[in-house]
């Protein structure tokens, strides 16, 4: 496409600035929705209107695990998706000269964890210093504030896109990411993607990103009185003695060796989490029972497929164990089965970005190899499509006191509006 015009591009410029306080309420309201596991509906239902009032359609998809269970992307899931179903538009230009473009994000978010630790409460969102604190203010519904605001300051400069742009809203990007994947398939493929996902703190475009697999151990022991307490078999010190033999993993994966190209430099790119822990009913009971839950990282160049059956391994390791003998340890695998990927950092869509981003804040967004994951994955394993993730400087997200420059999501707005502009080409606005 040939360079936008400086007029439009000062109009669309103006436009986002004019829309600052707009999308400021937006984000507001958006974080008020409690949107943890399994309570999306009411965020899907204000992103709907949201689209409604860009004037676009809204469709829901739905995820439906028959359908998508050969697909090599599909995560076990972890509850019904009955209510839940993804959103998305797609704007169509009057004539298709540019093109095509997908704006996504997910509009679940993490669990508040101790509320009594915030400084606020956390769907109730607060400005403070120029940064917005809730659950789900950076990850990543400030991005999804962005690419909306993006679209509209094109309308209000008189504009729309030359070509289709979709946008996508999805469920359980935290979890499993089978929103994401059934939202793709839904749509057509485009001929790029922009997630605005958050940064680390720092002005950044996602280069590569692990892999996760999430598994859960459950030990069944020996209950007893405590006074018996040597005839019986603790559940939960079992359990967390099979949790410890994952560290050995972690260090493994780790070694030099084992590292993919992509995250030399990175300290600890594979990270392993006890991120849960159940068990146990009277304090004066051998507990019967225990059930814990791992998130085990995947390096680029090791598939999930790989990890699972280290973990099984790992796992019948531990119960052969004579320590644990008389126990019964059950493995099962819900939530993450991801790969790892690379981004073509090389890609026209990711050299736009950073254009774009560099023109409107002076500052260069740098490589980010992620130790977590996105999105992303789907459409750069899967379809083959060419991803730019870039997104708002967002602190202490999955933390406490999570919060968001508002400044940074502006930027991210006018960035997206110049690369959506020149990317997929300008019409008057119908």
């Amino acid at each position: 496409m040939p360079d936008l015009d400086p007029g439009a591009r000062s109009a669309i410029l103006d436009a986002v600035k004019a829309l600052e306080g707009e999308a400021v309420d937006r984000l507001a309201a958006l974080v008020r929705c409690d949107s943890t596991l399994g309570r999306e509906a009411g965020a899907l239902d204000l992103m709907a209107a949201n689209f409604e009032s860009l004037g676009l359609a809204a469709r829901r998809i739905p995820t439906v695990p028959e359908a998508l269970r050969d697909h090599p992307g599909f995560s076990p899931p972890l509850i019904s998706y009955d209510g839940r179903d993804n959103v998305a538009a797609i704007h169509t230009p009057r004539e298709v000269r540019g093109r095509s473009l997908a704006l996504q994000g997910h509009v679940d978010v993490v669990p508040e964890g101790a509320a009594d630790l915030w400084i606020t409460p956390p769907f109730e969102p607060s400005v403070r210093d120029g940064r917005m604190y809730g659950r789900g203010a950076g990850d990543m519904k400030a991005g999804i504030v962005s690419y909306l605001t993006a679209f509209q300051a094109l309308r209000l400069a008189g504009l729309q896109p030359a070509a289709p742009v979709q946008m996508q809203a999805v469920i359980e990007e935290e979890c499993t990411g089978n929103g994401a994947l059934a939202t793709m398939l839904a749509m057509p493929r485009t001929d790029a993607v922009v997630i605005p996902e958050p940064g680390p703190s720092m002005a950044a475009m996602y280069s590569a990103e692990v892999g996760v697999v999430w598994a859960w151990v459950t030990v069944t022991g020996r209950p007893t009185h405590v006074r018996d307490m040597h005839a019986g078999i603790n559940a939960i010190e079992a359990a967390m003695g099979i949790a410890r033999r994952f560290k050995d993993y972690e260090n493994e994966r780790n070694r030099a060796e084992n590292v993919h190209a992509a995250f030399r430099g990175v300290n600890h790119p594979v990270n392993v989490n006890l991120g849960t822990i159940e068990g146990g009913e009277w304090n004066s009971s051998v507990p019967t029972r225990a059930r814990i839950g791992l998130r085990v990282g995947v390096m680029l160049g090791y598939s999930a497929a790989q990890t699972k059956a280290d973990i099984e391994r790992i796992v019948a390791e531990a119960a052969a164990d004579p320590a644990l003998r008389g126990t019964k340890v059950a493995l099962e695998f819900k939530g993450f089965m991801a790969d790892a990927c690379a981004f073509d950092m090389e890609s026209e869509i990711c050299r736009l970005a950073r254009r774009s981003y560099a023109e409107v804040t002076g500052s260069e967004l740098r490589d980010y190899p992620a130790t977590g994951l996105t999105d992303g994955r789907f459409f750069t394993l899967y379809q083959n499509t060419p991803v730019a993730c870039f997104g708002p400087d967002a602190q202490e997200i999955h933390g406490i006191d999570e919060s968001v420059s508002l400044a940074s999501m502006h930027a991210i707005t006018r960035s997206i509006a110049l690369l959506m502009a020149e990317w997929c080409g300008v019409e008057r606005a119908a």
